[in-house]
């Protein structure tokens, strides 16, 4: 199989391409965020900074300036820090889809607490998540942990409208995760309408569900900015887990995702063994570009049983309401992608250039743009 000479990234990611050095697309493209957004360097700081005065300046009268989206993770975690350290006054929210672990919720608890820093969060009714999440199972998809991600952009977009907030920062590092490529996993409020119309049981009553309209909502007409401190910044997330253990008492939770027991689901047991995805990749393949560890290293710890949770599958099938050979013979069925539903794909694709425009004014983020409004070979 052909391996990215620089990366672990192989030929079975689709749209994947390399050069003539053996060197992926995505290196590339993580090569051309730095240029762009000066990460690590004077000018990435330069720019953050001028950020950052643009929020203060907004939200000189008001309660707080800025909306920080909080799970417990290091990223998250050390946002909230970072706001407090650049003089802004965030207002944590949390998007609470009730799989979340003990520890992750005693982290969220120890790092506001600590720093005076109040917490709005939205809870979905327990049974209704159980629902939404056992029909992507159903459904044979791989974005069984999709929702979640939907639920929690949109439950930022209202508290920002509540509270009058125009920027939302959020803790993604593509040095430290990459870009997950558009490949297998999709998801959007339209998908998941679908998958839950024809395999729920129960009506969506509690669960933030974005549609189209209400995404053009918040992006152009409440105009509410997305920031990722991390594009411009030097972080590290082993300095910062450091920081967080030291300053609050937080706690590790044993990987990357692992902070939620359906995100753990997804990736240490659905994804690999339906799918054969694993997305371990894009950690490790941005641990190797960062030179963090070696190619060597990185492939041989790819090749290893992703690590699951005790008492993982069990905990799933009696939120599922599954018994183990019925949970068998939907895991053995064949697998269908969103191609199979109804999404906002072609939607997104049509309004590219409004979406380049919106992401290069931090209305949307660009690795929406970059993932989502292209078209991309259908995923078999």
């Amino acid at each position: 199989m052909n391996i990215c000479s620089r990366c672990i990234y192989d030929e079975s990611i689709p749209n994947i391409e390399f050069d003539d050095n053996g060197v992926c697309s995505f290196c590339r493209m993580i090569d051309d965020l730095k240029i762009e957004y000066g990460t690590g360097e004077v000018r990435g700081q330069e720019k953050f900074n001028s950020i950052i005065e643009g929020i203060k300046s907004e939200g000189a009268k008001k309660k707080y300036d800025v909306i920080v989206g909080v799970s417990g993770g290091t990223d998250s975690s050390y946002l909230l820090k970072l706001a407090i350290d650049y003089g802004l006054r965030p207002l944590a929210v949390h998007y609470d889809d009730t799989w979340n672990t003990a520890v992750a919720t005693q982290n969220i608890y120890k790092v506001t607490s600590a720093l005076g820093i109040d917490l709005y969060t939205h809870v979905c009714d327990n049974k209704e998540s159980e629902d939404i999440f056992r029909s992507f199972f159903l459904a044979s998809v791989p974005e069984v942990g999709g929702p979640t991600d939907i639920g929690l952009a949109e439950v930022l977009y209202r508290a920002a409208s509540k509270f009058n907030i125009k920027y939302i920062l959020e803790g993604h590092s593509f040095i430290e995760e990459g870009v997950s490529p558009m490949g297998k996993a999709y998801v959007d409020g339209g998908y998941i309408a679908d998958v839950h119309r024809k395999f729920g049981r129960m009506p969506m009553a509690t669960f933030p569900n974005m549609t189209f309209l209400r995404f053009l909502y918040w992006t152009v007409f409440k105009r509410i900015r997305k920031i990722r401190p991390f594009w411009y910044l030097d972080y590290s997330k082993s300095t910062a887990q450091e920081e967080l253990q030291r300053l609050f008492g937080w706690q590790y939770y044993g990987g990357h995702h692992l902070e939620n027991r359906m995100s753990a689901f997804a990736h240490s047991i659905y994804g690999p063994k339906k799918f054969g995805v694993d997305h371990r990749n894009l950690v490790l393949s941005a641990n190797v570009r960062a030179g963090k560890m070696t190619r060597a290293d990185a492939l041989n710890e790819y090749s290893k049983e992703p690590f699951v949770e005790d008492g993982l599958l069990d905990y799933v099938l009696k939120r599922f309401d599954l018994d183990k050979t019925c949970f068998d013979t939907y895991m053995g069925m064949p697998p269908k992608f969103y191609t199979d539903y109804k999404t906002y794909k072609k939607r997104f694709e049509r309004l590219r250039p409004l979406f380049f425009l919106l992401a290069k004014t931090n209305l949307v983020p660009m690795s929406f743009y970059l993932k989502y409004c292209f078209a991309a070979k259908a995923p078999r």
